[in-house]
């Protein structure tokens, strides 16, 4: 780390620790019975593309269980993609999958094995949960419907409050992030380039580690209750400097990182998928779905026979355990 820049894995774990081998215990290599459920109460999915030295993102959205899905295969309805040209054979894929109500969010990543007419059919190579803390900091669906709204770019990014951020590190793993916080501490434009701050998550650090060994990235902006979205693209780098993580500070914390995506290219866009997907419309709870049981069930599924898998799988299997220490984390980690 040379300075405040931090362009190195050490670099990286000294500013935000060390990744905790646990993390990756909750990442199965299929579709299991509580994913496909997920999916198919799912109106809305941010995608992310990586190939042929480009990273692009779009949305895919439409009404609950718009998505065909198995085991180990996804097709997304080439009608439900904002951007249906983008997905090509062989491109690393990465995708995050909201249900409405609820704060966690289905992770599904592989590679594009088929581009028809019809559909974009992704071979499934991970599976995972993401935590709460994005959606609840962003009080993503506390908003009104206010479809109109279409600032200009600068002015819509100063009132984001969701961000899916799509990294690639070598056009396999690619990696749709979310990211939460109240307008004017998410994201905000400085001269050429966008700036946004790091916040305690699941740890993986998966994006950063990324962004290490390939600098581009893109990036979907939300304000919720709009069906206009703020497209950016650029190349990213990561920072300690104490002023700029000042500037990002919420309740008294500044996040240990800051990251600028230089050389910025942004565009609004009126998004069709949105639009569809009507978010902030009216949706039945999903009762059948609890984050906690397939958080829990997900670590049992991982094929992982090591010690912190054992230890995790006893964890995991005490009534009540990983809920409370989901309801104990969003509490008390959010900043």
């Amino acid at each position: 780390m040379s300075g405040t820049s931090v362009d190195t894995i050490e670099g990286l774990e000294q500013a935000v620790g060390r990744k905790s081998p646990a993390m990756d215990l909750k990442v199965i290599d299929h579709l299991d019975e509580w994913a496909l459920r997920w999916i198919a109460s799912s109106p809305l999915a941010f995608l992310g593309l990586a190939g042929g030295g480009r990273v692009d993102t779009t949305l895919a959205g439409d009404r609950p269980g718009f998505c065909r899905a198995s085991s180990g295969s996804l097709a997304i309805p080439r009608g439900s993609i904002d951007a249906s040209d983008l997905p090509q054979v062989g491109d690393g894929f990465g995708s995050l999958f909201v249900v409405p109500g609820l704060g966690e969010t289905l992770r599904v990543n592989g590679r594009v094995a088929e581009v028809t007419e019809e559909a974009v059919v992704v071979s499934v190579g991970e599976c995972f949960m993401h935590c709460a803390k994005a959606m609840i900091r962003s009080d993503f669906w506390g908003a009104s419907p206010n479809p109109d709204a279409a600032p200009d770019l600068k002015a819509f990014v100063a009132a984001g409050k969701f961000m899916a951020l799509v990294t690639d590190g070598d056009g396999v793993t690619v990696d749709v992030s979310p990211k939460g916080d109240p307008a004017g501490s998410l994201t905000r434009m400085d001269g050429g380039s966008l700036w946004f701050a790091d916040r305690p998550g699941n740890r993986r650090t998966d994006s950063f580690r990324n962004i290490l060994q390939q600098p581009k990235v893109a990036c979907l902006i939300v304000v919720p209750g709009s069906n206009f979205v703020a497209s950016v693209r650029g190349e990213a780098r990561l920072t300690t400097d104490e002023a700029r993580r000042a500037t990002f500070s919420v309740n008294g914390r500044s996040p240990l990182l800051a990251v600028e995506i230089a050389e910025v290219q942004g565009e609004l866009l009126d998004s069709g998928a949105l639009a569809r997907a009507a978010l902030w419309g009216e949706y039945e709870p999903a009762d059948d779905l609890d984050p906690a049981k397939i958080f829990a069930a997900h670590m049992r599924l991982n094929r992982d026979k090591g010690l912190t898998a054992k230890v995790a799988s006893v964890m995991v299997s005490i009534p009540g355990m990983m809920s409370k220490g989901l309801e104990r984390d969003y509490k008390t980690r959010l900043y």
